[in-house]
């Protein structure tokens, strides 16, 4: 195992796992700040002067973003991940964590923490030092300095990770907004059709809009 979090020219090793993380989660999302305004959404349902639907539209419109964001893997609003990682078996030397891909147009990462569960019983969870790690933007990776000898052997992914990606200057672009026009469209419209071929997939328009912004898959 240690050799996937070897930092000696990490990217030229032949038997490297190209992501080192065994798990990651979401751990914090926005799910009250509006992306579409209010103007945009009802000049786009023809409903300028109709206000019996706000609250609806408000939840619509949330759903519709949280929908792109998912789609595209993009933070349209700052979004927070937990990684775990297995104990590297390497101490005393420089090794790297590698995040999870992000999409085209991630404007920061930002490492909220790193630590580790240690080899007390019952094992505690130890903060590491801010100074001993260092995230590297042109490989998305945190690089650490040297990993103590104290982590833990039974906790099966010990160390863990805690980062934020910025909102993406994707969310700004006119055509990825009508993408979100045209998909909280479809909901409306569609808000009882519960038939298989309607739900089964995003609809062709929007996908075709948004298709060049979604991540390749390797």
């Amino acid at each position: 195992m240690s050799s996937d979090y070897l930092s000696i020219a990490p990217n030229l090793t032949q038997n490297r796992n190209p992501f080192n993380y065994e798990k990651v989660e979401q751990v914090s999302r926005d799910f009250a700040t509006s992306w579409l305004s209010e103007e945009q959404i009802k000049q786009q349902l023809n409903l300028v002067d109709d206000d019996s639907q706000d609250n609806y539209l408000y939840d619509l419109e949330i759903a519709t973003r949280m929908i792109i964001e998912d789609f595209l893997g993009m933070a349209i609003f700052p979004t927070q991940y937990k990684v775990y990682y297995g104990n590297p078996g390497v101490t005393g030397m420089a090794a790297t964590l590698d995040l999870p891909e992000v999409t085209q147009g991630v404007s920061g990462v930002t490492i909220n923490s790193v630590g580790y569960w240690n080899g007390s019983v019952p094992s505690v969870f130890v903060p590491m030092a801010t100074n001993t790690y260092q995230y590297d933007p042109t490989g998305n990776q945190i690089i650490v300095t040297s990993f103590p000898s104290s982590i833990s052997t039974q906790v099966a992914n010990p160390i863990v990770v805690l980062y934020t990606i910025a909102r993406s200057p994707l969310a700004n672009y006119l055509n990825i907004q009508q993408a979100g026009l045209l998909l909280l469209t479809h909901l409306y419209n569609n808000r009882s059709d519960t038939t298989v071929d309607r739900l089964k997939k995003i609809p062709f328009g929007v996908e075709q809009i948004l298709r060049p912004y979604k991540p390749l898959v390797m």
